[in-house]
């Protein structure tokens, strides 16, 4: 292990986009950044929790996703213009260092690391109760610990590790969204055995295609758009490949478009075989589709795919808080001891092992709190994550459109990806999320978690401004002193 060299925090004014040569290792080969951002957001949420906004949205749970994708798509453009021209481990909290000062970096770092670690203890924790169920001999606590150090393991040792963790879960989880998308159309037009052509029954019927009016539409926003939340992982992983730049602009086109048509053709599937009616919150609505078309063993089959599912954002998460926590620490925004990063030969070194700890050990202590009192101490550290993705993509938006200015005047060149009617649209973006936030405290589920993320902001902005208010002061004391 040696000390990486810390990185000169850049001065809120700076206007350079160049970026310092990041001393972690280029292990990651651009199908692993690929198929990450493709798998990245293929998660349990999508296989199961997509059933409570079909529950309250009906068959226009369709036009939910096209929102909320929509939403997730012009965030990510807007992360990929950055990443391209400034790729960086830190991704996102690097951005807003460069174009709001040190108190946004600092903020929106922490913030993501929390809220990282925190779900982090919800995946494992639910994947090792479906793992329960297949060898009720061992206990829950028991799976935890193994996932949590076999994934620990697998992130100490060669970043390529961790992307071919990945490449082989995301391979999987795109390849049952793609059998079940074949299933479901050959059903809806009566191709498979002892089926009949679907029609648009179940779009026009149990109250047509608004069942719950346009307020169902936005009530699925809520319920969904927190499930595209995981693609900033893949520009935080660009960093870590031969040519960034050209890997997070690839990987970014490609993954938007296609998971809109994973989620969006979902969903349109779902809702045309079967009638809105039939799903229920908690329940998956593949499962149940599955069922209908005669797919034998089809639980067992969508369990398996949620456990893989479980797995991968949970080495995802893992890998994305200890490169988030490293990239603090180069900046001066966290312990300089996570700087330690392995020293081997080639791609098989510069593994921030220290950052992988720090952030494996926090995880512990989020399942232990889950398992203990999941329903007072644990809850309330849920709450005080659930709406940081927001914050998060509001401050990406912000971001770029301070950044978009300089890169024009100072180094065009490096815009290789760019934002679409820039800054129509990005004024628009944070409009919209504005508005989700909005709506959020208006519902009597969602409000709990915009104000206790609110809450857990503005303490951690509340230390940020601190931070720089005592920095400024020392400064001033010095070069008050007397020469001698």
């Amino acid at each position: 292990m040696h000390e990486a060299p810390p990185t000169p925090p850049p001065s809120p004014a700076a206007t350079s986009p160049a970026a310092p040569a990041e001393p972690l290792s280029h292990g990651l080969k651009q199908r692993h950044l690929t198929m990450l951002g493709l798998g990245g957001v293929i998660g349990a949420g999508l296989f199961v929790g997509s059933g409570a906004g079909i529950a309250v949205a009906g068959p226009a749970i369709v036009v939910s996703y096209l929102i909320a994708g929509a939403l997730a798509m012009l965030v990510m453009r807007m992360l990929g213009e950055m990443s391209a021209a400034m790729p960086a481990s830190g991704s996102f909290s690097v951005h807003a260092e460069r174009a709001l000062g040190r108190w946004a970096g600092f903020s929106v770092g922490w913030l993501y690391w929390f809220l990282l670690v925190v779900v982090l203890a919800v995946e494992a924790t639910a994947a090792a109760q479906i793992a329960h169920g297949w060898v009720p001999g061992v206990e829950p606590w028991a799976w935890v610990l193994l996932f949590m150090v076999v994934f620990t393991v697998a992130n100490l040792t060669a970043v390529k590790n961790f992307g071919e963790f990945e490449f082989w879960f995301a391979s999987l989880k795109v390849g049952a969204i793609v059998v079940f998308l074949v299933l479901g159309g050959l059903a809806v037009f009566g191709l498979l055995p002892d089926t009949d052509p679907v029609g648009m029954t179940n779009l026009t019927g149990q109250g047509g295609f608004l069942p719950n009016g346009w307020s169902g539409v936005v009530s699925g926003v809520l319920t969904v758009v927190f499930a595209f939340g995981g693609l900033e992982v893949v520009t935080i992983a660009a960093a870590e490949t031969d040519d960034p730049a050209r890997a997070v602009g690839r990987a970014v086109r490609s993954a938007v478009v296609r998971i809109l048509f994973f989620y969006v053709g979902s969903m349109l599937v779902i809702v045309t075989v079967l009638p809105w009616t039939a799903q229920q919150a908690g329940l998956s609505p593949y499962v149940k589709v599955l069922d209908a078309i005669g797919v034998p063993s089809a639980g067992q089959i969508m369990n398996i795919v949620v456990f893989v599912a479980l797995l991968s954002a949970l080495n995802a998460n893992l890998y994305g808080s200890s490169r988030m926590i490293f990239s603090l620490a180069e900046r001066g925004e966290a312990p300089r001891g996570l700087l330690k990063v392995s020293r081997k030969a080639g791609a098989e070194g510069g593994v921030p092992r220290r950052a992988v700890l720090a952030s494996v050990a926090f995880g512990f202590v989020s399942v232990l709190l889950n398992l203990l009192w999941p329903d007072t101490v644990f809850l309330y550290m849920l709450n005080s994550v659930g709406a940081v993705l927001l914050f998060v993509w509001a401050l990406i938006a912000a971001s770029q459109l301070r950044l978009r200015a300089r890169l024009e005047q100072e180094a065009p060149d490096a815009l290789a990806l760019r934002m679409w009617w820039f800054p129509y649209l990005t004024w628009a973006t944070l409009a919209g999320l504005l508005g989700v936030l909005l709506l959020m405290l208006t519902d009597d589920a969602a409000r709990p978690q915009v104000l206790w993320s609110a809450g857990a902001t503005a303490l951690v902005l509340l230390v940020a401004v601190g931070r720089e208010w005592r920095e400024r002061r020392g400064s001033r004391g010095r070069s008050a002193l007397p020469d001698r």
